[in-house]
């Protein structure tokens, strides 16, 4: 069972009597304190930073780093300030912002005293969470429908209505989209089908009007950073959208808290969530750029969610507008996919609100495959067509879109998962370096460069 105590970060000279005290009762279990000891300020700061939760610190007044500026930021980090007084240098501690000031001659009693008063205990567990009985390192995983592109297309609502293409799709493909087939995991073979807002400006909480902002993938994550949760855990995170058949797991609250979607965490969300659905409908962004492709690393944690995606995405679907700008924007995303690893066989592209007549979709497929300027996008698939409809209504009521937009995309999808293996992206293996190449271009001859170091 999960007790708590109080964590107390402690700064003093190792000469104090009272830092001795409370190391030892801390020790002997004779308060429920956990003490750690830090030998100057810096070091006490890196540990409120390191995301370990502490109750309070317990900081000598006679050291000349406690100031206003160290209280704040030891407050900031929601942790209580106990001073322990020094009759050589007096001050007004509350007015600095310490919380409380104690005697030097303290005894347990009062530190219990004050503890209670201004700190929050923390919970400790007796085992820390593993794997679940139920979750093992093999098994079945959904597939994944990765809709991605610029900014204004529709990618999200195209998102919206393949989830519920797939989710009220007859198991054998046989049955007309649209029709009812029952429980969602018996409407599309192995399970139930979810749409995951994986952008990091996130849109699916507004289209579904869901009020409430959590929890969502932050949460999501946060549950995966020291095992894997129960999958009940995991089904209580996410939300039903029953007049359409799918699940939804709402996205991030503010684009700068990617920050706290930590890579192998995410990953290894990601993967339960595949345990979990048939199909995994990932709404992202058209942003795949890696430390490889810039050198920055933060870059690329910005982009988990959309390159762990990419990576075991079974389908892609790129979205674009009619025109000379939406094509281009609808093309440098193909070709971003392209460069990060995907192949163009799984890819797409999506036209929507394109014109009715024949001639000039004609016309647009000719321009699209013009515009393509990448070799390895030679055999792109043709592209589908969205005529204009009026969804708005429908997104805002809630209720399901039509199935002139959720059948094109539904059936696209259908024939290349059931067509194509389970999608990987295979790191490149190292490879040994000849003498003198580094530092030249590719074209470069590394013998003829050799010789000169």
């Amino acid at each position: 069972m999960p007790v708590e105590r109080y964590v107390l970060l402690g700064l003093a000279s190792p000469r104090a009597g009272w830092f001795n005290d409370l190391a030892r009762w801390a020790n002997s279990l004779s308060i429920p304190v956990e003490f750690v000891k830090c030998l100057s300020a810096e070091e006490l700061l890196a540990r409120l930073g390191s995301g370990r939760a502490f109750s309070a610190a317990i900081i000598d007044a006679g050291l000349s780093a406690l100031d206003r500026d160290l209280i704040d930021a030891i407050a900031r980090s929601n942790c209580a300030v106990l001073v322990v007084d020094d009759s050589r240098r007096s001050a007004d501690w509350g007015s600095l912002g310490a919380s409380v000031a104690l005697a030097e001659d303290f005894d347990r009693q009062a530190l219990l005293d004050a503890l209670r008063s201004n700190a929050v205990p923390v919970a400790a567990a007796d085992e820390v969470p593993g794997l679940h009985p139920e979750i093992v390192t093999g098994g079945r995983r959904g597939q994944v429908a990765l809709v991605c592109g610029p900014g204004g297309t529709g990618a999200s609502t195209i998102a919206i209505a393949l989830a519920q293409g797939l989710a009220l799709a007859h198991p054998t493909g046989t049955a007309s989209v649209g029709t009812d087939a029952g429980d969602a995991r018996e409407r599309w073979p192995g399970g139930s089908v979810l749409v995951a807002d994986l952008a990091r400006y996130a849109d699916q909480a507004m289209l579904h009007d869901a009020g409430d902002v959590v929890p969502g993938v932050q949460e999501l994550v946060e549950a995966h950073r020291n095992g894997a949760p129960d999958p009940a855990d995991v089904v209580s995170l996410i939300f039903d959208v029953k007049e359409r058949g799918y699940h939804l797991l709402l996205g991030l609250r503010r684009p700068h808290a990617w920050a706290a979607m930590r890579p192998r965490a995410f990953e290894a969300a990601f993967d339960n969530l595949r345990r979990a659905y048939s199909v995994i409908v990932c709404d992202v962004e058209a942003d795949f750029e890696g430390e490889r492709e810039g050198g920055s690393l933060d870059v690329e944690e910005r982009n988990v969610m959309s390159r762990t995606a990419a990576t075991h995405a079974d389908v892609v679907l790129v979205v674009g507008l009619p025109g000379l700008k939406g094509l281009h924007g609808l093309i440098r995303a193909v070709n971003e996919l392209i460069s990060f690893g995907v192949s163009v066989g799984r890819i797409v592209p999506v036209v929507n609100r394109a014109p009715r007549q024949q001639r000039a979709r004609a016309q647009l497929t000719s321009t699209l495959g013009a515009m393509t300027n990448n070799p390895s996008a030679a055999c792109l698939a043709s592209p589908i067509f969205l005529p204009e409809r009026r969804i708005d209504e429908c997104v805002q009521d809630g209720v399901r879109l039509p199935d002139s937009v959720t059948a094109p995309i539904t059936g696209a999808f259908m024939a290349m998962a059931r067509r194509l293996p389970a999608a990987t992206i295979d790191e490149p293996d190292p490879e040994p370096l000849v003498p003198g190449s580094i530092g030249h271009w590719d074209t470069d001859s590394p013998g003829s460069q050799a010789a000169w170091g």
